[in-house]
């Protein structure tokens, strides 16, 4: 069974940056697809990023240009550094792993796993 711990969220004023980690354990987690979705109070779930097992990245057009995700295969870790912070990027923040057969894109929202989640906050 896939587990994941996000962890890095906080409070911080537009125009600044946060790194959200997420650990992964269980078998499958490096070998597939993983990504971030969020989720604000009254709002759908939204896709953020995304990367395959390449390492290739794909971003929401609402992110492109200001957060990057990175994965570190070696320590089973995902990454999202997020720079320029807007208040609309205010939700909770999601890792996820799409398991096998997975089509592998920021707009995906519909994982396999995901974790408890990590509120980011900007005023």
């Amino acid at each position: 069974q896939v587990q994941l711990v996000e962890s890095g969220g906080g409070a911080v004023k537009a125009g600044g940056s946060l790194t959200l980690s997420c650990e992964a354990s269980g078998y499958t987690s490096v070998s597939y697809c993983m990504g971030w979705f969020r989720q604000a109070p009254g709002k759908e779930r939204e896709g953020v990023a995304a990367i395959d097992e390449n390492g290739r990245p794909t971003y929401a057009d609402s992110v492109q240009g200001r957060f990057t995700i990175s994965r570190d295969n070696a320590k089973n870790t995902l990454y999202l550094q997020m720079n320029d912070l807007k208040p609309e990027d205010t939700a909770m923040y999601y890792c996820a792993d799409g398991g096998p057969n997975f089509r592998c894109h920021a707009s995906q929202t519909s994982y396999s796993w995901w974790g408890q989640g990590t509120q980011v906050t900007v005023s």
